[in-house]
């Protein structure tokens, strides 16, 4: 069936969404998105997406268009609208159409739009053979903190991942510490066995994955140590994985030319996905709204 997507206030087949040429979306990527991963017509983590939002769109001084519950109901209605059980649902909020100008225009009203497709979620199994990641240069904006629109260096990154055979690419800031993957969280596990990620900073996303997966660490008894790590920590390290909503924990097997462990998905790894795999079947049918 076609798709169905939101625009400002109205449903419309996905084909048929358009916005106006002096949004500012479209003209400055002045704008926020947020993507939230639907199981059994269920988002995932909602709250903690809505948190991270409503931090985004306070950073750059957009009004959110609407209130969180209001808000919940119209992803739910996009969601029924499109009839799948497992998913993605997109968020953006731009600041507007106004006339093109680089400073804010005196008023403007947030566009908001929301689109939505399927996901096999099966495809994210334990039996993930896992992934090669190269690294290159962090050449993004000093305010990662916030989920901008202005993707322009995370899709050179992730082209230059997959003209490498690679399914990601791992920057590194002036010091050689990895930041993040380019749409996704880093990971590794050392040989006394410390699951290591970046602390949280303006150099990389708060991942609400990333958090899941902290927590779940924790109640396995894995110890979590948020802390830079380098190239070299990376090549030596005993397991590595990133995580996002669309990757889940994706184990990685190789970085450059350096194989990590035997070249399979480490036991941790594997242990950690089966976690968060149980987590997002067997979550509470309603997390409340706050």
């Amino acid at each position: 069936m076609s798709r169905v997507s939101y625009v400002n206030g109205r449903y419309y087949p996905h084909k048929e969404v358009n916005v106006h040429v002096e949004d500012r979306g479209y003209q400055f990527a002045d704008g926020v998105y947020e993507v939230i991963l639907v199981k059994n017509r269920l988002l995932v983590d909602e709250i903690p997406h809505f948190d991270r939002l409503e931090r985004s769109l306070e950073a750059i001084e957009i009004a959110c268009p609407m209130k969180r519950q209001a808000l919940k109901m119209v992803l739910e209605e996009v969601i029924d609208r499109n009839k799948f059980k497992d998913g993605l649902v997109y968020i953006q909020i731009t600041r507007g159409v106004a006339r093109r100008d680089h400073g804010f225009p005196k008023t403007s009203k947030p566009t908001l739009v929301i689109t939505a497709r399927p996901l096999k979620i099966a495809d994210k199994s334990t039996e993930n053979k896992g992934a090669k990641v190269i690294t290159l240069p962090d050449i993004r904006w000093k305010r990662c903190d916030i989920k901008s629109v202005s993707l322009l260096p995370n899709v050179l990154g992730k082209q230059a991942a997959r003209t490498a055979g690679a399914q990601e690419a791992w920057q590194y800031d002036e010091e050689g510490f990895i930041t993040e993957g380019t749409s996704t969280n880093a990971w590794i596990l050392d040989h006394h066995d410390n699951l290591i990620t970046r602390y949280l900073d303006q150099a990389i996303l708060s991942g609400v994955t990333r958090l899941t997966v902290i927590n779940l660490a924790e109640n396995e008894g894995i110890k979590v140590v948020e802390r830079p790590f380098s190239i070299d920590d990376v090549k030596n390290c005993k397991e590595a994985f990133f995580t996002s909503s669309t990757s889940f924990l994706t184990p990685v097997t190789q970085i450059d030319d350096t194989v990590i462990g035997d070249g399979s998905p480490g036991e941790f790894t594997k242990k950690l996905l089966l976690s968060y795999m149980n987590y997002i079947n067997e979550r509470p049918q309603n997390e409340l709204m706050r």
